[in-house]
């Protein structure tokens, strides 16, 4: 899967000569908010709820189906229907992403005082990739990652480290040497302390959401329809999208255009952008080896407003290092408003 810097943390409105005030009005926290979901495609399709407490309920309203019923003149027998509703609980995790910049930096750049500004809006926009990426991949078991011992026995979904990898097993391994054939890398070991800050949403849906195992066989449009299968026809309204990857994209595109080749036929032009009449959408931070199905809006990023963006060049440290000190606090939680309207392909051999 790709490796971003996760430094955990876009434009210029966010500007460093306002960066010393601290916590923001929750207009501008609203907007910083914003500014880091639309620094990738997933994070500005998703749902956003901001809040005023850390630890909360959002709701949740629903209608059921076949509520109609038969009339009868001058007759009222009673009956109503009645919205569903029940609550999502959340709890925001506190992240912060700290830099510092020399004094002899500024001084000695092309850029001069400029170069602030650049590195801010780097920044800012390394933030919104790294917290999609947390979105996604987080997974708060990663606390039980521990070093490969060939004297334990692992189970599926167990989590190791190995050689600066870090695996998943997605077969049961015995006692013995490492082989590497039962598991899939997905990261650095030096990104558990980033991974495990929340659990992420393929994590909850491999939890509790449609599961269909492609074994390690290669892209068909079999895998496809069978997800569609697992899950409920009621959520097939039109709204679901494939979010994948990129490179499962394009590798999409790939098999489809060798199949049509060797075959001597052609496939319709839908087929490669929306396989089984639903469109794709391409996320840079989601696995290479998945494939989830969902509505982007039943997917939740809930934030508090309490934003704080600082800058200080006083100090002891930053006298005796010529330094201006910066970091970025702000706290979020990743939720799913329905599980049952969510499935993920896995185990997916996407020869990349």
């Amino acid at each position: 899967m790709p490796t971003p810097t996760r430094q955990i943390a876009k434009d210029d409105t966010i500007l460093t000569s306002t960066l010393s005030s601290g916590l923001l009005k929750p207009e501008q926290a609203s907007k910083f908010i914003q500014q880091t979901f639309d620094a990738t495609r997933l994070g500005s399709l998703v749902r956003h709820v901001t809040k005023k407490a850390k630890t909360g309920e959002i709701d949740k309203i629903g209608i059921a189906n076949r509520i109609i019923r038969k009339k009868v003149e001058n007759t009222d027998d009673g009956y109503r229907a009645k919205p569903i509703t029940s609550q999502i609980e959340y709890a925001c995790k506190a992240v912060r992403l700290p830099w510092e910049i020399t004094e002899e930096t500024l001084r000695e750049n092309i850029e001069g005082e400029n170069l602030e500004k650049i590195i801010t809006d780097l920044m800012t926009t390394q933030l919104g990739i790294d917290l999609i990426d947390l979105y996604l991949n987080g997974d708060e078991s990663m606390n039980n990652a521990k070093a490969f011992l060939e004297s334990t026995t692992y189970k599926v979904g167990d989590v190791c480290t190995y050689n600066g990898k870090i695996y998943v097993f997605n077969a049961e391994h015995q006692n013995g040497i490492w082989s590497g054939d039962d598991t899939t890398e997905i990261g650095n070991a030096s990104d558990v302390d980033f991974l495990k800050i929340d659990t992420g949403w393929i994590k909850q849906i491999e939890d509790g959401g449609h599961i269909v195992d492609n074994g390690n066989k290669e892209l068909s449009l079999d895998m496809f329809y069978n997800l569609l299968r697992a899950v409920p026809n009621k959520y097939n309204n039109g709204k679901l999208r494939w979010i994948m990857s990129p490179h499962m994209k394009q590798n999409w595109e790939r098999s489809l255009y060798n199949a049509t080749v060797s075959n001597g036929s052609t496939a319709p032009e839908s087929m490669y952008n929306a396989p089984a009449g639903i469109p794709i959408e391409t996320e840079a931070m989601f696995a290479d080896d998945k494939i989830m199905i969902t509505d982007p809006k039943n997917l939740i990023i809930t934030n508090t407003y309490d934003v704080k963006i600082r800058k200080t060049t006083e100090g002891k440290e930053a006298i005796m290092q010529d330094k201006r000190f910066y970091v970025i606090h702000l706290d979020f939680d990743t939720l799913i408003e329905e599980l049952d309207a969510t499935g993920l392909i896995t185990n997916i051999n996407a020869n990349l």
